[in-house]
């Protein structure tokens, strides 16, 4: 014993007195987490049985050394074949018993979640969650009015309900400010719009999720339109039912019937024949399938994404015709700063559109106004006949825009555009009656006037046809309360 404690006096002065090199300790940490390794491997099959783990099996070459595989976790590493179902074994939860003949049972690093580490004894507890929630404001009265070159002066009323029940009615009065048709989700719309040269009434009511939480949607609606063109007054009254279906969240399809009595009056030039054989009622039912992609960031003013969309119409009544759409627009995302405003964005859109030879005039394409081709008034750019605005059962419209801000508020901002296209009576394109308008113009952008800019532009057509009528200055301004 006295000999043993001299050695180890020994040593340890040796040690003391030896300077051992970084590669030396380096090399002697390596050996003991090595040793470590080899311990707790022991103790793991002492824990649970079995042998020791044997090599990963499968493709070594599919990751590098050290690297956990690109799997998520709860998947076996690629190459090698999953687990079967362990039977059930009594105890909490009623966990399956974990399988330890397979590599990824223990070892995270795989790829997988199998049974935990030796001494790993989870405590669950029940933790009780409050959630405090209010009522929103879900209806709406608002206020509006508008005035444009396209549409003259007009004043709005909205009525909107965001939850609404159609079946939930009231029992006695004062059910309707507490509750009445207010609950399952629905959407109701009322709108009135009175004007000098439009008048438009719509009712519209909607189920967003017709199957419970679905992607399928049901709207019926209204409408009464009255129209003071030009050349002759319009009016419309009828209803539509339509089913939509949500494919993804940009992409959409539906189908829409709608039925309406078309009365055409106070024509201003007698003789046209386009125009004398729909004088008065006409009755008109139109089946409609519409496809949709929108990814666009905004409806008022996108700077990105796009939207196509494809229309067929099926019409039949008094009139029978077949007639199609294609409309597609295009954001490209130029600039922008550094915290996201001040965007630069060009616009590339086309509209194309024909229809079948018995289309009557007041279902006809048109062009000219602030919304289809500026440069020209409204409706006055297509055929004419007798100084009468007839339209054209083929369309090919399109405009290019590039729009950038002026203020550090992107309150005010500019457009450079060019607007180019025909109608045409047949489907062809007559190059001599093509037309083409660029312009500049202004967005006024005024958060209390309402969502939509006030719009301001100015265009000289370089490309008309002789019958064509030119306007310069364009504008579109509303305001919504």
């Amino acid at each position: 014993m006295p000999w043993t404690i001299q050695r180890i006096h020994t040593s340890q002065r040796m040690m003391q007195t030896t300077k051992i090199k970084d590669r030396s300790r380096l090399a002697a940490r390596m050996v003991a987490g090595v040793c470590i390794c080899l311990m707790q491997t022991a103790l793991a099959v002492a824990q649970f049985g079995g042998s020791p783990l044997p090599p990963p099996t499968g493709n070594p070459g599919a990751y590098p050394p050290s690297y956990p595989p690109a799997t998520p976790p709860g998947y076996p590493q690629p190459g090698m074949q999953a687990p079967a179902q362990s039977p059930m074994i009594p105890g909490p939860m009623n966990q399956p018993m974990p399988p330890l003949n397979q590599p990824w049972a223990i070892d995270p690093s795989l790829g997988a979640t199998g049974a935990p580490p030796f001494g790993y004894d989870p405590t669950v507890r029940n933790a009780p969650i409050d959630v405090y929630v209010s009522e929103g404001q879900t209806g709406r009265v608002s206020f509006g009015g508008s005035v444009n070159s396209d549409l003259g002066v007009a004043g709005q009323l909205v009525i909107e309900e965001r939850n609404f029940d159609l079946f939930r009615l009231p029992g006695r009065p004062s059910d309707m400010f507490n509750g009445a048709f207010r609950g399952a989700g629905q959407n109701f719309r009322l709108e009135l719009m009175p004007g000098n040269q439009v008048q438009r009434y719509t009712m519209n009511w909607t189920e967003p999720n017709l199957f419970g939480y679905s992607p399928f949607s049901l709207s019926v609606g209204g409408f009464y339109f009255t129209r003071f063109y030009r050349d002759w007054s319009e009016q419309r009254l009828g209803g539509r039912v339509a089913l939509g279906y949500d494919i993804t969240p940009d992409l959409s399809v539906s189908t829409e019937l709608r039925g309406e009595d078309v009365k055409m009056f106070n024509p201003r030039v007698r003789g046209v024949e386009d125009l004398e054989r729909t004088l008065g009622s006409n009755d008109l039912y139109t089946a409609r399938f519409r496809l949709a992609h929108n990814t666009r960031d905004s409806p008022f003013l996108p700077t990105e994404g796009h939207l196509l969309e494809l229309i067929y119409d099926q019409v039949f009544g008094e009139f029978d015709f077949p007639r199609g759409q294609i409309n597609f627009s295009k954001y490209f995302l130029v600039r922008e700063r550094a915290d996201g405003s001040g965007r630069h964005t060009f616009t590339s859109a086309i509209r194309t559109g024909f229809a079948g030879a018995d289309q009557p005039i007041f279902e006809n394409f048109f062009a000219g106004g602030f919304s289809t081709l500026r440069g020209f008034q409204f409706r006055g750019a297509g055929p004419a006949e007798d100084d009468v605005r007839v339209g054209g059962r083929f369309q090919f419209l399109g405009t290019f825009e590039y729009m950038f801000p002026i203020t550090a508020d992107d309150m005010l901002r500019m457009v450079a555009f060019v607007d180019y296209g025909t109608i045409e009576r047949d489907i062809n394109i007559d190059w001599k009656n093509f037309r083409v308008a660029p312009g500049l113009g202004f967005r006024i952008a005024v958060p209390a006037l309402g969502p939509a800019p006030l719009a301001f532009d100015f265009s000289v057509p370089v490309a008309y046809a002789d019958t064509d009528e030119r306007q310069v200055f364009q504008f579109s301004a509303g305001i919504t309360r």
